[in-house]
């Protein structure tokens, strides 16, 4: 780019970026973590109005220092109607990271990330010479809400909020795993926006009270509800015919009985409502299927919300609520997947979808049952073949088990027993690790990853057999209405899947042999998609890893219609991109959200090669492999 082809005027950079925000289609390739069209005091606006945005895209990072921390070397082009074109270099711009003492509003501070019992009391880490509280390493959802009514103290910009979940911590000080052994925190934050260059500034950390949903369980996904409320999740729902020693510390931790905490309690839809004052309250939708939810995603109707199941033996799961902007009441169904016979193989397969009803019920109904019943009064399961025809046999996060309910448990069946329920009336349980859910509301197109193809999508076992890619695939399905179910009856919603088959350049491409940094798969291809939104205005697909191909986890930006890929992030090695949320305007200013969790989680093989150079920078900026980021990204007008 010459510097003629640049023009330089004296409207202001809030000016420039109003008119961006205005734009009616972006061709873009990309943005991550949070401030797109971020700070700076005056900057150039082109002649003419914003024609185009286009994303260039950064190299994998090759040296210790830039593999060791968040790494944005990206930038943005807007082209303008008069032809000339003005570039805009991208950073990143951290919140916090867990383990920091962060405001609480009250003029004093708390823990980021910090963990929590039923009764409010900080839990200790019993590991370290002086026992002091559990944070987080895994900050995971978060959501930047729409502006709204705000009384929140010390604000002199524009009062924001946002709300940020933890899925885990990933150790102890002894470097003992507490995956799924403590409570998942949840907290809202309000965000002072400044109201010329759009930065924003954490006053106040409020940890909602998780008390009246029975605390919450590896929280991972989430998403903005159309009505302003944050989706959140709970993955790996606990199986409650085999509690195990992990859900057994998990009661411990949070109620101090190990046998007081209810398996089906958990492995539902919760959603946190966000108060004036920066506090917030949360329920939980059990009538949503009780499934390894990832994240949901609300369709335009208000009614329609399709749904991540990250497990082994997953599946499409659909939920069609009674009422708008309501999820307390509604059907739930599972799709039964048709392969198109030897069709894309070596790219994920393409499937016909039909949908089975597996119950309708309200929340509240649900969660009286899981109140009152055990899993022994709603199915008998063996991990061998009784070799009786009463039993049905069905594919099990990898395993083959053989099921049967007991009489006039249907509904129990459905919406507790999801998982076991689905395949023995009909629905394809195959799916490996579908992550992300996410909408094309203009195209009428869900996008899904999956974030490794293997085991029972591969195996041919469970209904679908396709090649193995251990790097993964997204997924477009595109929707319609006028569809029946399949018992032949309507589907009230003009949003039901129909098809199921992978983006082309969306799709990971696994190495014979690891590359001169020890990736596993191709690094300038996706690998192992997990966190996906798309941006309607940038009409772009963002992508967010967790890999365990790469060695450095990436973000990337895919424009639907130029059908570009750009990779705009690069998360510390070992660290899963998180925290994902493409916002397009909030006061003039556009976001996209994005976290990073567990930097320094090294896997044997994949790290090798750069473990001892990387080690020791990460262990320096995280606390020794214990602090996770909350963050954004900030674009800085650099004219060319």
């Amino acid at each position: 780019m010459t510097n003629s082809s640049v023009i330089h005027s004296e409207t202001s950079r809030r000016s420039v970026l109003r008119m961006l925000a205005g734009m009616p289609l972006l061709p873009v390739a990309g943005g991550v973590g949070g401030l797109l069209f971020a700070s700076g005091a005056e900057a150039a606006a082109a002649k003419g109005a914003p024609v185009s945005v286009e994303f260039v895209g950064m190299a994998a990072p090759t040296t210790a220092a830039a593999q060791a921390t968040t790494t944005v070397e990206s930038s943005m082009v807007v082209s303008w109607a008069d032809g000339t074109k003005q570039s805009f270099a991208l950073g990143y711009q951290p919140l916090f990271i867990t383990g920091d003492l962060v405001p609480d509003g009250k003029g004093g501070t708390t823990l980021a990330g910090g963990y929590y019992d039923i009764n409010g009391k900080p839990i200790l880490d019993a590991s370290l010479a002086t026992p002091s509280p559990f944070f987080s390493d895994c900050p995971d959802g978060c959501n930047l809400l729409n502006p709204m009514p705000a009384t929140v103290p010390g604000v002199s910009g524009n009062t924001l909020f946002a709300v940020v979940q933890f899925e885990y911590a990933t150790r102890d000080s002894k470097d003992a795993s507490m995956y799924g052994r403590l409570p998942s925190p949840i907290a809202v934050l309000t965000l002072d926006q400044n109201k010329e260059t759009g930065a924003l500034k954490l006053v106040q950390y409020h940890t909602v009270d998780t008390s009246p949903v029975h605390g919450l369980w590896i929280t991972c996904g989430a998403s903005l509800s159309p009505w302003n409320t944050h989706l959140s999740s709970e993955e790996y729902e606990p199986d409650a015919t085999a509690l195990d020693d992990q859900f057994r510390a998990y009661s411990q931790n949070l109620f101090g009985d190990a046998n007081k905490a209810n398996p089906y309690h958990y492995g539902h839809m919760p959603e946190v409502t966000v108060k004036p004052d920066g506090t917030g309250s949360i329920k939980k939708h059990y009538c949503m299927g009780r499934i390894s939810h990832e994240l949901v995603q609300v369709m335009p109707d208000l009614r329609t919300v399709l749904m991540g199941d990250d497990t082994t033996n997953g599946g499409l799961f659909m939920f069609i609520a009674d009422k708008a902007s309501d999820l307390s009441a509604g059907a739930l169904y599972a799709a039964k997947m048709i392969q198109e016979e030897g069709k894309d193989l070596d790219k994920g397969g393409a499937f016909a979808l039909k949908w089975v009803k597996l119950g309708h019920a309200t929340s509240a109904e649900i969660e009286k049952l899981a109140d009152s019943l055990k899993a022994a009064d709603i199915v008998e399961v063996k991990k061998e073949d009784p070799k009786d025809p009463s039993f049905a046999a069905i594919g099990f996060n990898g395993k083959t088990q053989w099921v049967k309910f007991k009489p006039g448990m249907e509904k129990a069946a459905a919406f507790l027993e999801t998982h076991r329920y689905a395949p023995t009336v009909g629905a394809t349980l195959a799916l490996t690790k579908l992550e992300g859910v996410t909408v094309n509301a203009k195209d009428k197109t869900a996008y899904m990853a999956v974030s490794y193809m293997y085991k029972s999508m591969s195996d041919g076992k469970s209904g679908i057999k396709v090649n193995t890619i251990n790097a993964g695939a997204v997924y477009q399905l595109p929707m319609t209405g006028g569809q029946t179910d399949a018992a032949g009856a309507a589907i009230n919603s003009d949003w039901v899947p129909v098809h199921f088959s992978a983006v082309p350049a969306l799709v990971g491409k696994d190495l014979a042999t690891p590359d001169a940094l020890g990736n596993t798969a191709h690094a300038d291809f996706i690998a192992n998609p997990d966190n996906l939104k798309f941006s309607e205005r940038l009409r772009t697909l963002f992508v967010g890893e967790d890999s365990g191909n790469h060695v450095n986890n990436f973000l990337w930006a895919y424009n639907v219609d130029s059908k570009a890929l750009s990779r705009i992030l690069s998360c510390p090695a070992g660290a899963e991109s998180t925290g994902l949320q493409a916002v397009d305007d909030v006061n003039g200013f556009a976001y996209i959200m994005s976290n990073f969790q567990h930097p320094g989680d090294w896997e044997k093989g994949l790290h090798e090669k750069v473990k001892d150079s990387v080690a020791g920078l990460i262990d320096g900026a995280y606390r020794n492999r214990r602090s996770g980021g909350v963050g954004y990204i900030h674009g800085l007008p650099q004219p060319v």
